[in-house]
């Protein structure tokens, strides 16, 4: 398993209860992106997602997304062409002793090319009906439900 080490000035919400997430649904020409976790994360390994991290610095929502794409995905800025959040919810996780502060994000991409970096092993472009058959990281379908408000 990575350790994770903090950059100057970012926070390291491993060991603390409440961290605040973004979780993004990536969406190009009306299929969305799940990336499976890879099976040496520590939370949630081989579990299916969105384009997730943690709000752990000083930098806005859409800066976070946009550095999270870049870094997962390999996809540019200029290559992102909208981003929206929706509401806000907590998700209990008794099994980390943790509490999820998600805040869903809608992120429309010009481009299906994408390079994964080491927190995933796989992806898949689908339709968002599909999603449902994979086994999603817990809460994750509460983030497709805040997002399916926005389209």
């Amino acid at each position: 398993m990575k350790k994770f080490k903090p950059k100057p000035g970012q926070v390291d919400f491993t060991n603390i209860r409440w961290a605040p997430v973004i979780n993004c649904v990536v969406m190009y020409r009306g299929k969305m992106l799940l990336v499976q976790r890879d099976p040496s994360l520590h939370f949630y390994p081989s579990y299916w997602n969105g384009i997730s991290g943690f709000l752990d610095d000083k930098q806005s929502l859409k800066e976070k997304v946009v550095e999270e794409l870049d870094e997962e995905l390999g996809i540019k800025k200029k290559d992102i062409a909208s981003i929206y959040s929706g509401n806000v919810f907590d998700q209990d996780e008794p099994k980390y002793k943790k509490t999820w502060i998600v805040h869903p994000i809608l992120v429309r991409v010009k481009t299906d090319r994408i390079s994964l970096d080491w927190e995933a092993r796989k992806y898949k472009w689908i339709k968002m009906s599909e999603a449902w058959k994979m086994k999603l990281l817990p809460g994750f379908d509460m983030v497709l439900w805040e997002v399916k408000k926005i389209i």
